[in-house]
């Protein structure tokens, strides 16, 4: 029998342990406790849905804003952590002129998590509660935060908003706040992530300097990068701009999550999507799961990040990675781009959930037209 690389193995795991979230959300019974080229073609345009009765949405709730000295809750919800990523956590917390709290979880091990179930949800709850903490960041993502979402209180959260922060496998819980607590979070970068002085600046700018329009910038280093590697190279799939709210994630985890009471909503919204270490059949199969189910052709826009180690393998064939974004977003027929700054690299935009922004698919700029934070 042949043996799989470390990379392959890493990776049939993830994808085993998100297949397994989604089957178990699925099951649950319980609802939750409440410049473009010219050959680049033109969106197409959208005609208007038939009206029908529907349940006026919920406001969306905006958390307050950081402060400098303000408590951060360093919160641990999937994989389990090692010393260094706990450290890295606090200093990050520290650098940005704010003070670090851990989760009472933080040091649990259960298997491949950092405690089980219910001592994430119990870290997750002391830190949301405690009136000091105002706000949670992830220390790292890996896999598991999907199995807290029956458990939440999304009632009590929305009640006490606060803003939570981080990417990669905390996807689900921006998704699961969204739709059961109509609460903003913040798509970011993780605790123990490389604090770049870009992360540094948006992220500020964002969460502790809001303004009522704000465009949000690409990283100069991914400039740099593009003209070496293909996955930081920026273009326009489809022209044409866009508004409506924000909402995406990681794409493993936000396609694990459909058909689920936590699956991500996308009508009329900017849907933003990246991934990593996923080959371009999956993600072509990924997206088109969420084209099958309806959720691509709703977007307003498509906004891809950077998929980071996502194409084949020298000397493997296979269709390269620009095909299954070019192909996939394209059939959409709304504004998309690729390689905007977020995705599993080093500089990191803050994307804030349900706050409404503007996509120039042409120009590949992102321009958020209300502030994030009250």
């Amino acid at each position: 029998m042949p043996t799989l690389s470390g990379t392959t193995a890493r990776a049939c795991s993830r994808r085993q342990a998100l297949t397994l979230a989604a089957l178990t959300l699925a099951g649950c019974a319980a609802a939750p406790r409440t410049d473009a080229p010219a050959s680049v073609p033109a969106a197409r345009p959208r005609e208007a849905a038939p009206p029908h009765p529907r349940r006026a949405a919920r406001p969306l709730v905006r958390p307050p804003r950081l402060r400098p000295g303000d408590t951060v809750g360093l919160f641990a919800s999937a994989s389990r952590l090692a010393e260094d990523w706990i450290a890295t956590a606090v200093a990050n917390t520290e650098a940005l002129g704010l003070r670090p709290r851990l989760a009472p979880n933080v040091r649990a091990v259960h298997g491949h998590y950092a405690g089980s179930v219910q001592q994430r949800v119990d870290g997750l709850h002391a830190l949301w509660f405690d009136p000091q903490v105002r706000a949670l960041w992830s220390i790292r993502g890996g896999a598991g935060s999907a199995q807290l979402l029956p458990h939440l209180d999304y009632a009590a959260m929305r009640r006490d908003p606060k803003p939570l922060l981080g990417f990669s496998d905390v996807t689900a819980l921006h998704l699961a706040l969204l739709r059961h607590a109509r609460l903003t979070s913040f798509h970011t970068i993780a605790g123990s992530s490389t604090l770049t002085p870009f992360s540094a600046q948006v992220l500020q700018a964002v969460l502790m300097q809001p303004r009522p329009e704000q465009r949000l910038p690409v990283s100069p280093e991914h400039v740099l990068r593009a003209e070496t590697d293909p996955a930081y190279r920026g273009r326009t799939v489809r022209g044409g701009s866009a508004e409506g709210p924000l909402t995406g994630g990681n794409l493993s985890v936000l396609s694990a999550l459909v058909g689920t009471p936590f699956g991500v909503q996308t009508e009329g919204a900017l849907l933003f999507l990246e991934d990593v270490g996923e080959l371009p059949y999956r993600i072509d199969r990924m997206l088109t799961q969420l084209e099958l189910a309806g959720l691509l052709q709703p977007a307003a826009a498509l906004v891809g990040g950077i998929f980071r180690d996502c194409e084949n393998p020298p000397g493997e064939d296979g269709m390269p990675l620009a095909q299954a974004i070019d192909e996939r977003f394209g059939a959409a027929g709304v504004p998309a781009v690729y390689g905007m700054s977020f995705g599993h690299v080093r500089d990191q935009l803050t994307l804030p959930l349900g706050v409404r922004a503007r996509l120039d698919a042409g120009t590949r700029t992102l321009t958020l037209l209300e502030a994030a934070v009250e």
